[in-house]
């Protein structure tokens, strides 16, 4: 880890602090809203002491993140437009990384302060568009280009559908038990557990599923929202020390020839397909004396020189650390660009199916050493979010335990709160998709106070609903004028 410091000036190597320090910063306060709300049902219930929780929910969240992949960490980072990360190693490279997570850190901060369930990946995901958009607005590009409106609409759609689907299915298995089991103690309040039955605990039964249930949801928590902190890392190491992230130099000679073999079997399938992609990709008016221009930019008119000047920089390279550092920056660039009109071409009418399957395979090849994260960054982000929720986790457990419904929760209602969580954020891990720990569980717990006919407390979930309503276009607004002013002191 330490080594990525040797040989930097003074400014770059407090840059790079600076910037590793406020993602963590961003984990860290991840872990006062969603890895609290991992463990407040448990606590709330007294199914586990508070300390107890929160150190095995940290472990828990460690394990998630560092078996969880990168799918969801670069699913974020695809939000911004291809030609903002290709060039990610400029002063507005960084000023992108510095807007997004001082206008997430701050929206975070304030909204755990008054103890309100709001969400990291809302607020992320929204400074990200900020940016995304801001940079268009500043470049005179088509605001239509300035985010990934594709990658966008997938993310939305699944962090509306996520607490949607937490409330109905919560809800229907809190009645299910009721129908099930209407005379269990699992229907009985904390409060109403010790008076009646003169015990502080729930039943074993359900405490043993509160506990492994709660675990649960710390793991899918970290093989989710704990990737986004690996997502930022990434786009700050590439930003200021490129040389060493732009590609993974721990690839082995297979997979840099998997890499390669990628690019030429892209060239066969586009000429394959010439008939429908000639004008797209401009395959007729195209040769492979054909120059790229002195100021790279994405095209898909120039693929195929693109696939050239890819060929040539990774003839005969088995190792990445071989490579010249301007080389290792063209490479990602090239990777990035060709992936970027491939998805594009697999979107185009007419084109069969078979061939999109192929087209998503050597997408997956072209890109496999470019999305990735070293171990070390892994074990940071873990780190981080674990410390949060042991600092600040006892705001948002009183909320979702006493706040949310008239009543406090009953165990019944933990149960179907905590199992709805990890179904619901273990199947978006599956697809790659960002969804929000604190909306899945909170509407959980709503879904089933409703099932449980006891109502809602309007304030808070009136808080709830204005946090969730306004966290897009707050977030989207601080990102988007940090970025501007960023862009202004960095020229």
């Amino acid at each position: 880890m330490f080594d990525l410091f040797h040989g930097l000036d003074l400014w770059v190597g407090l840059s790079l602090v600076l910037a590793l320090t406020f993602v963590l910063a961003f984990e860290f306060i991840n872990g006062f809203h969603d890895t609290a709300n991992a463990v407040a049902t448990v606590i709330y219930t007294k199914a586990m002491p508070p300390h107890l929780a929160v150190v095995l929910s940290g472990i828990f969240n460690f394990l998630g993140v560092l078996l969880g992949g990168v799918g969801v960490a670069y699913a974020i980072v695809h939000l911004l437009p291809v030609e903002l990360l290709i060039n990610v190693d400029t002063g507005r490279g960084l000023a992108m990384v510095f807007a997004m997570l001082a206008a997430a850190i701050a929206w975070n901060l304030g909204t755990w302060y008054f103890g309100i369930p709001a969400s990291s990946s809302h607020t992320l995901i929204g400074s990200i568009l900020g940016v995304g958009l801001a940079n268009a607005l500043i470049t005179d590009l088509p605001l239509a280009d300035g985010v990934n409106w594709g990658k966008a609409i997938d993310i939305g759609l699944s962090l509306v559908a996520s607490p949607v689907a937490g409330f109905l299915v919560a809800g229907g298995l809190l009645l299910l038990l009721k129908r099930w089991l209407p005379l269990s103690k699992m229907h009985k309040t904390p409060d109403q557990r010790r008076a009646i039955d003169n015990k502080k605990h729930p039943p074993f039964w359900n405490r043993l599923v509160l506990v492994l249930s709660a675990m649960g949801v710390s793991f899918v928590h970290g093989s989710n929202d704990g990737q986004k902190g690996i997502g930022l890392i990434m786009l700050v190491l590439i930003g200021i020390v490129p040389a060493n992230f732009v590609l993974d130099t721990t690839s082995t000679t297979y997979q840099i020839e998997r890499t390669r073999d990628a690019a030429n079997h892209l060239s066969v399938f586009y000429q394959r397909n010439e008939a429908m992609l000639s004008d797209f990709l401009a395959l007729k008016h195209t040769d492979a004396t054909t120059e790229l221009p002195r100021n790279f930019r994405c095209d898909p008119e120039l693929t195929m020189p693109t696939i050239a000047a890819l060929q040539a920089d990774l003839a005969g390279v088995n190792n990445y650390a071989d490579l010249p550092a301007d080389k290792r920056i063209n490479v990602r660039r090239y990777l990035l660009c060709l992936d970027d009109t491939a998805k594009k071409v697999s979107r185009i009418e007419g084109l069969p199916a078979r061939e999109r399957a192929d087209l998503q395979r050597l997408r997956a090849d072209l890109t496999a050493t470019t999305e990735y994260a070293p171990f070390w960054v892994i074990v940071a982000v873990a780190l981080a979010l674990g410390a949060g929720t042991m600092v600040g986790w006892r705001r948002v457990v009183l909320t979702v335990g006493e706040k949310i419904g008239k009543q406090g929760m009953t165990y019944a209602q933990g149960m179907s709160a905590q199992v709805t969580a990890v179904a619901a954020i273990g199947l978006a891990n599956v697809f790659s998709l960002p969804v929000s720990t604190t909306h899945v569980l909170s509407s959980g717990v709503a879904g089933t106070m409703i099932a449980n006919k006891t109502g809602l407390q309007g304030n808070t979930v009136r808080n709830i609903l204005l946090a969730w309503v306004l966290t897009l276009p707050a977030s989207m607004a601080l990102a988007a004028g940090l970025f501007w002013i960023g862009v202004q002191i960095t020229g």
